[in-house]
């Protein structure tokens, strides 16, 4: 007799979250922001932390089964991360999947950037993604049941090339992307998958100085295959495939959201 197959069975198989805690970096605009709305929708128990203060209207409208948790946070600071993880940890008694989304760029000629400017955009995208990491990985580790971390990388760090001078940011990305491969070697055998998602130019307040410019926007258009910028929700439909289980296979990638930018 032929087994009845639900699509939608299938659907919450693939992509359900029910049960899982996730902790989602950058959390408070744009992609974190439309990362832990797609998490909480699919059943997972989301923590936000970011160096902004969540509104409580912005919390009530993260849809799903769970109430979520805001927390403050500066994650480039070790002792920060450390206690966030703790909170998280302290309230659920588990984290299944982390969300490296807080990032920042200072966009500037590399022969006028200052070595200040440099170094607190590598504290934040990198160091500040290696320590989340590394002590989500703990706790992960701890609990025994693997998990998923989830990284922000960019096609800036796939490619030299940029509408303006950004090579902190760029340098960051890149780094980024080499980082979860040995991340995801290291922590295979206990479970853990790690990858990364690189979006091409996403409509959040993150590009608000370029998307204030026609002219560049339309650029970044005719560069794009699929002639447009990405949605925030495009890139968070990303993340909540490579968070669960229907990417248990998927460890130690980066994929880009780009509209085909990289493709050529």
């Amino acid at each position: 007799m032929a087994r009845e197959f639900s699509i939608g069975r299938a659907v919450k198989q693939l992509f359900g979250l029910s049960g899982r805690v996730a902790l989602v970096t950058g959390g408070a605009s744009g992609i974190g922001l439309a990362a832990a709305r797609a998490l909480s929708a699919a059943g997972a128990q989301v923590v936000i932390a970011d160096r902004a203060l969540l509104s409580a209207e912005l919390l009530a409208g993260i849809e799903g089964p769970h109430e979520t948790l805001a927390l403050t946070a500066d994650i480039a600071q070790e002792a920060e991360v450390e206690r966030i993880i703790a909170a998280v940890i302290d309230r659920h008694a588990r984290l299944d999947i982390l969300v490296n989304s807080a990032g920042i760029a200072i966009r500037d000629a590399a022969v006028n950037l200052g070595l200040e400017a440099w170094e607190k955009v590598l504290a934040v995208n990198l160091t500040g993604s290696f320590l989340c990491a590394r002590i989500a990985a703990r706790a992960m580790i701890a609990g025994e049941r693997g998990g998923s971390i989830v990284n922000l990388a960019s096609i800036m760090g796939l490619s030299g090339g940029g509408l303006y001078p950004n090579v902190s940011y760029q340098a960051s990305k890149g780094a980024i992307v080499n980082m979860t491969r040995a991340l995801a070697v290291e922590w295979a055998p206990h479970g853990i998958r790690v990858n990364a998602v690189a979006p091409t130019y996403v409509r959040t307040p993150f590009i608000a100085p370029l998307l204030a410019q026609p002219d560049l926007v339309r650029r970044i258009e005719e560069l794009t295959p699929l002639r447009r910028l990405a949605d925030p929700e495009e890139v968070a439909a990303a993340i909540l495939f490579l968070s669960g289980p229907g990417a248990a296979m998927v460890t130690g990638h980066t994929l880009p959201v780009d509209g085909g930018f990289l493709a050529q």
